[in-house]
């Protein structure tokens, strides 16, 4: 039996009023007559989420973040269609970038991927903590100077402090030392080996509340300095800095492994560095 023409075209109507709901669910919208895949949107809401800056309120997918993201799909695919309307796509400056944008994307997905798969363990963090702290020394020590760029005026100051001139007037008169000067020559806590090696010197072999005998020359001139205290070395926790150690850590193995690939690679090129 033959079916007729208005049956058949009665056939496809609803075929297609049936696929209808299945096919938009599978775009977000129709521009121009081209398709705009809602696994686009997707996509790009998944990357969103993944590259959340550190520091930044953690971001969710919500209603009005999938809004947006629609949004801006849509206006992507209208502005590229003008652009590829206008043969832009074909251009020479098209295809370099787009080859800086493929070796830029790869090479990030290179770093990442070690990152993920190399970062410093917990245990390899409190070994970096221990050195440290042994590095830092067992006590701080809070000292006072006065900097001077020529040894004949250090050794008149000195002379002054001997006669009773108080070291932190001087030090706020005389002393070359922006960052202390104003404060009487006072440099706070710190480790002797945060000073230059001539200064640290000096300072180890004085005692509570005693001023260097004679000037001290150092690679920024001479300095008089007076011990005002000691105290037992003040070291955060390791859960305190644990977090720091390890991105500091993690980072020196992804610098290590650009480093030997750099060594490792066979070229004729000459780097600068």
């Amino acid at each position: 039996m033959k079916i007729s023409r208005i049956a058949k075209a009665a056939v496809l109507a609803a075929t297609v009023t049936l696929a209808a709901p299945s096919v938009f669910a599978q775009n977000i919208a129709i521009v121009n007559g081209k398709a705009v895949p809602k696994a686009r949107a997707d996509a790009m809401i998944e990357q969103i989420l993944k590259n959340q800056q550190p520091g930044q309120p953690p971001q969710a997918r919500t209603p009005d973040l999938e809004q947006k993201v629609k949004d801006e799909i849509v206006m992507r695919e209208i502005f590229i269609q003008e652009a590829e309307r206008r043969g832009l796509n074909t251009s020479p400056d098209y295809k370099v970038q787009m080859e800086f944008a493929r070796q830029s994307i790869l090479i990030r997905a290179l770093f990442q991927d070690f990152e993920a798969k190399n970062q410093m363990t917990e245990a390899e963090a409190r070994a970096e903590y221990d050195k440290i702290k042994a590095a830092n020394g067992a006590k701080e020590l809070r000292a006072r100077h006065i900097l001077v760029e020529n040894e004949a005026e250090a050794k008149d100051l000195l002379a002054k402090i001997k006669g009773g001139a108080k070291f932190e007037e001087l030090a706020k008169k005389n002393s070359k030392d922006p960052g202390s000067a104003e404060n009487g020559g006072d440099l706070d806590w710190a480790n002797p080996s945060n000073y230059v090696p001539e200064f640290s010197q000096a300072l180890l072999k004085l005692k509570k509340g005693e001023i260097t005998s004679a000037p001290v020359k150092s690679q920024f001139g001479w300095h008089i300095i007076k011990l005002e205290d000691e105290r037992a070395a003040q070291f955060p926790e390791f859960d305190e800095v644990k977090a720091q150690i390890i991105q500091r850590g993690t980072q020196a193995k992804m610098a290590k492994f650009r480093d030997d690939l750099k060594a490792k690679a066979k070229t004729d090129y000459k780097f600068s560095n």
